[in-house]
């Protein structure tokens, strides 16, 4: 059932399952939705607003991570029209809570809309969860509301705005609205990586094994049945607070798409790993920011759409590096292998422990994560004439300053028509190289498709700077939208529909 592969919790939503196992007998395919290319460009030309931003973002020292005086997650990592999503939310101490839900887009630069207001409710202190076995920290609590995705909610990612009305205190909750139609662009979240890396309540991601802060081995899992601590990586961005790390990566990007009114539609991670058939209905399939974490099957569901026709945009560093099994009844996940060769990322001892078996990354992605994993560098220009830089006015050796960090891809698979078009050393600091060479690549598919590999988190850094946004520095510092970068995505982008 296709709900059933989107909800945290059996008990709380077995009403909403009922009535999806109703709808079960009348299938939907992308063939019977009718194409809606101007969706996003109408969407875009509604009302936005900035109240979706958190004024009053707070962490609690002793964590580190948690901001106990309100916090929350969503029952879905994404949902369709007409599904119910509940929010568990805790509130320490008790306090009235208000819940308002944003769709994240362009929205004449304001960056969200509000689409539902569900008012006050009581908030009350729901119990940190026993630490289970591998670690894992999954929430047993009330739902506290719930609401049922409109028919006029568009595909995005939406935020559900929680505050604490007698401290004022406020994070978010997390989700993407998923639909079944023909569109140019999947645009995918990245979640199953955000998870890895959310610490909550404090030294609980898959990072940690309760000895090491930084633990790159096995036997360690992580439950989406929780909420998202803030994050704890590179820079410090307060509206992680419950939203994972969709403002630090993805949500330049997705602001830019629909800046220009591109035809894009949202799904998650989990529904690249559930839904094969759904990544046919796209021209392209985007991966942007830091991609990390995949399943076989998502890697084994997006070869089958490239041998199927479908482009693949790889804006992304550190991308399908580490293997996860899911346990979808969590749904968890935990680490059991790398998809790359023994010895490939030298820096991590821990991944001697697991599983490099193929297919390895550079093999989908065209290049993949290597030693030493970390740094950056500019983007520069190997291929001048190559239709990946037309209309940038580049020339060879010409730099976009600081694109490549923090995670980077290198050591290019040996793809039959493969091409590298940017390349470079990369620095563990100004003018200190360390060893790393960053490989920018791109690849034709078998059906006038391609996949393009930017090798690079930071790459929508480079596209588009929204409100709330906090620009990346570490290893080198990028410097914000750059017009040739911009044309370079266009480029791709383009080339991805037209085939």
């Amino acid at each position: 059932m296709d709900d059933a592969r989107h909800r945290l919790s059996r008990r709380t939503l077995a009403g909403s399952l009922a009535a999806a196992a109703g709808m079960a007998a009348l299938p939907v395919t992308a063939a019977s939705v009718p194409r809606r290319s101007e969706l996003i460009a109408e969407e875009n030309a509604r009302p936005g607003t900035r109240d979706w931003i958190l004024t009053k973002a707070e962490i609690d020292p002793a964590t580190r991570y948690r901001s106990p005086w309100i916090e929350g997650f969503c029952s879905h990592l994404s949902a369709k029209a007409g599904e119910e999503i509940a929010f568990f939310v805790s509130a320490n101490p008790p306090s009235p809570v208000t819940l308002s839900i944003y769709r994240l887009g362009y929205y004449g630069g304001d960056g969200g809309r509000l689409v539902a207001d569900l008012g006050e409710f009581p908030g009350r202190v729901q119990a940190a969860p026993p630490v289970g076995p591998k670690r894992v920290r999954a929430c047993d609590w009330e739902p506290s509301a719930r609401v049922t995705v409109g028919n006029d909610w568009p595909s995005g990612v939406y935020v559900a705005k929680l505050t604490a009305t007698r401290s004022g205190h406020q994070s978010y909750g997390v989700f993407v609205v998923r639909d079944d139609r023909p569109a140019d662009y999947l645009l995918q979240a990245s979640d199953f990586t955000w998870q890895a890396y959310n610490r909550w309540p404090d030294r609980f991601a898959l990072y940690d094994n309760g000895e090491k802060e930084w633990y790159w081995g096995p036997n360690v899992q992580v439950s989406f049945r929780r909420p998202y601590g803030k994050y704890c990586q590179i820079l410090d961005q307060p509206l992680s607070i419950g939203s994972g790390e969709w403002f630090l990566w993805e949500f330049p990007f997705a602001f830019w798409m629909e800046s220009l009114g591109l035809d894009v539609t949202y799904i998650s991670n989990l529904d690249t790993h559930r839904d094969p058939a759904g990544l046919r209905r796209a021209k392209g399939l985007l991966s942007v920011g830091h991609d990390e974490y995949w399943t076989i099957e998502m890697v084994r569901n997006v070869q089958a759409a490239v041998q199927a026709g479908v482009s693949v945009g790889f804006f992304s560093g550190n991308a399908v590096c580490g293997r996860v099994l899911l346990d979808e009844a969590g749904p968890a996940f935990e680490r059991v292998g790398v998809f790359g060769p023994p010895g490939g990322t030298i820096e991590f001892e821990q991944m001697k422990s697991l599983a490099h078996e193929r297919p390895y990354a550079n093999e989908l992605v065209g290049a993949h994560s290597t030693g030493p994993v970390t740094g950056g560098a500019d983007w520069i220009c190997t291929t001048p004439d190559h239709w990946v830089h037309a209309g940038t006015g580049m020339k060879q050796g010409d730099a976009i300053p600081g694109v490549i960090g923090w995670e980077w891809h290198g050591d290019p698979a040996p793809i039959p028509g493969l091409e590298v078009v940017a390349t470079g050393p990369t620095q563990a600091a100004p003018g200190k190289p360390n060893g790393g060479v960053y490989t920018a690549t791109v690849y034709p598919g078998p059906n006038g498709n391609m996949v393009f590999n930017a090798a690079t988190c930071w790459w929508a850094d480079g596209l588009s700077a929204p409100p709330g946004y906090v620009r990346p520095s570490v290893y080198t510092s990028p410097q914000g939208p750059d017009p040739r970068l911009q044309r370079i995505t266009r480029n791709v982008l383009e080339r991805m529909v037209r085939g």
